[in-house]
């Protein structure tokens, strides 16, 4: 999967990230949710890099990426840390400026560079995510058994890393074929190489410490921004399911937009017909819409037209 794409080891100072890159043009980072790596844009990529220098990075304790010793506040796996890493990939892949798309944790890694990096991003795309403060300040029971790796994982450690090391392919399964995706969207060889990645301890180990941090620090990091009015300032597109609870539990607050709103005033979205992972079951779809997204910035901005 994705063998034509270019592999790349990157150290940051902290970590090694796994990086997959191809294609010519104005470079995009596309970054993964939970419990997937970059072979979750194995569709969309190749799409995106007809006309785009795309490059697919595991988050810091996710895939093949390695696992930094981490602490008691859980800031090594804040989402602050982790956009960094992504701020140095680009850099040494010879991006100074560039767009990022991030699917669920990585949406959350994606909004945090926007608001730490905003010299460096053009143009921020969230899938299927909203604030990570926002949603916390608004769950309910419906919240806790809908999201339960927002609390399940968090939980202290040893308990979450032992269930999920114990327990892989429950966990995918579970994930997989019950966030509204039908499982026919997920080959044997792609359920596999999600399996593979929660087998070790380490990142097992990681992958808790950054829902820890989401619990916490990152919270922290958004309440800050907000009392400042720390805004993003590039232009924001929303995409989310049109299945899933983005699409039905904060109509009252106008929806997923009117949240982003909050943090964002140029934001621009719409709900896709699909579930939780519509990038791998809508792909076509999902690469349009970036395609349109990302086509519009400024190409002044850009220092680089390919990886180097």
């Amino acid at each position: 999967m994705m063998d034509d794409f270019t592999t790349v080891e990157i150290q940051t100072g902290e970590t090694s990230i796994f990086v997959r890159t191809k294609g010519s043009g104005p470079p995009i980072l596309l970054l993964h949710g939970f419990p997937q790596t970059y072979l979750m844009w194995r569709s969309v990529a190749p799409l995106l890099a007809r006309h785009f220098a795309v490059v697919c990075a595991d988050l810091r304790g996710y895939g093949r990426s390695s696992c930094p010793s981490s602490t008691h506040t859980h800031a090594p796996y804040s989402k602050r840390a982790m956009a960094l890493d992504m701020v140095k990939v680009m850099e040494q892949l010879g991006f100074v400026h560039f767009s990022v798309a991030g699917h669920d944790r990585g949406g959350r890694v994606a909004y945090r560079m926007a608001l730490d990096h905003p010299d460096r991003v053009d143009r921020l795309a969230v899938l299927d995510v909203l604030p990570t403060e926002t949603v916390w300040e608004r769950a309910d029971a419906g919240f806790a058994l809908a999201f339960w790796p927002w609390s399940f994982l968090a939980q202290p450690e040893p308990l979450p890393e032992r269930i999920l090391a114990a327990a892989p392919e429950a966990i995918i399964d579970d994930a997989l074929g019950g966030w509204g995706s039908p499982s026919s969207v997920f080959s044997p060889e792609v359920r596999a190489a999600y399996v593979q990645a929660l087998r070790d301890p380490r990142h097992t180990h990681a992958i808790c410490e950054e829902y820890r941090a989401a619990a916490t620090i990152d919270r922290e990091h958004d309440r800050a921004d907000r009392a400042s009015l720390r805004r993003i300032i590039c232009p924001l597109l929303a995409l989310w399911s049109a299945r899933g609870p983005l699409a039905t539990w904060y109509a009252e607050e106008g929806g997923p937009i009117a949240l982003w709103r909050v943090f964002c005033d140029e934001v621009v979205g719409y709900a896709l017909d699909a579930g939780h992972f519509f990038p791998e079951e809508l792909p076509q779809q999902t690469s349009d819409a970036l395609a349109r997204f990302f086509s519009e910035a400024s190409s002044s901005r850009l220092d680089k037209t390919e990886p180097q």
